[in-house]
């Protein structure tokens, strides 16, 4: 199904640390110790992550990020390439490659602890323009992290792949300073996303960032308004109710395919945002089906039998 499609993804490479599920409850907030069943080590990123899943699901892929001039930047690169993916990384000699260690809990949250100096220095002067060529769609990931690229640099990329006929996809992902930066502060970050939505082909993101990203009291109300704002349609992660698609005013809902054991939990947004990408041109693939395949991919992957984000090399 995947066959002949082709991705242009610009966004945050990093390592994660990852836990297996955690009990939920205050006692992580307090002196003490948890232990798990695993820890593992793989790349990490939205954009790295939606990246090495395209790829695995046979994809054409091109990767825009930036890295350190580390061991750990080396690691990544090297990673970049034993799978295949046609990487054009920036290398930042003053601002060290990043890590975020992923607190998967067994209520389905989930917590990120992140240090990522390297992708937030990201600018529009890293980005070899090079990588769109051929490709059908871009996604920018992570688009919080990088204020250069917030203010003026997403404008630039966005506007660069519109002369080329390529459509957009934005992950309105959570805002690490939300709740925390004075509010004129998060309004200014949150209109300069608004300012590139009509720019954009497809939004995606889960229901709690698409409410706060629009100040919006229900999902409804949320998806109104980011078509209003310019976005020609929403993908919207359900969670337990599965996967949503919001055009010229109707949402569209598939609900979860089963999964029988829980082994992934963070990364599932990014897998499921990726198929519905890779599948937008495919006019002879009706929405509904579109959205059905993805959430059984999602399934295989929530249950550790397709593997789509590999171990970091060494």
């Amino acid at each position: 199904m995947f066959e002949g499609s082709s991705l242009c993804v610009v966004g945050n490479i990093n390592r994660d640390v990852k836990t297996s599920p955690l009990h939920a409850g205050e006692h992580l907030l307090r002196d003490g110790e948890s232990s798990v069943s695993s820890i593992s080590e793989t790349i990490g990123g939205g954009g790295a992550n939606s990246a090495f899943a395209a790829a695995a699901m046979g994809a054409r892929l091109s990767f825009v990020g930036k890295i350190g001039e580390d061991p750990l930047g080396a690691r990544l690169e090297r990673t970049l390439a034993r799978h295949g993916l046609i990487s054009f990384l920036a290398k930042d000699p003053a601002h060290p490659s990043g890590t975020s260690i992923a607190l998967a809990l067994d209520n389905g949250h989930r917590h990120f602890v992140s240090c990522l100096p390297a992708n937030e220095a990201l600018t529009f002067e890293d980005i070899d323009l090079r990588s769109l060529e051929g490709m059908q769609h871009l996604l920018r990931a992570d688009v919080w992290f990088s204020e250069a690229m917030l203010f003026g640099g997403n404008a630039r990329l966005f506007q660069a792949a519109t002369e080329r006929g390529i459509p957009i996809s934005l992950d309105l992902n959570w805002d690490p300073q939300w709740g925390h930066a004075p509010a004129a502060q998060i309004e200014a970050r949150k209109q300069a996303v608004r300012d590139v939505l009509p720019l954009v082909t497809l939004a995606h993101g889960n229901v709690r960032e698409l409410m706060e990203f629009t100040g919006a009291p229900d999902l409804d109300s949320a998806l109104r308004n980011l078509t209003a704002w310019g976005a020609k349609a929403v993908v919207a992660h359900l969670g337990a109710q599965g996967a949503g698609y919001y055009q010229e005013g109707e949402l569209l809902i598939e609900p979860p395919a089963p999964v029988r054991s829980l082994v992934n939990s963070a990364g599932t947004g990014d897998v499921l945002s990726v198929c519905l990408m890779l599948l937008h041109q495919r006019a002879d693939i009706a929405i509904a089906e579109r959205l059905r395949t993805a959430n059984g991919i999602v399934a295989q992957f929530m249950e550790g039998s397709l593997s789509l984000i590999p171990a970091l090399a060494d």
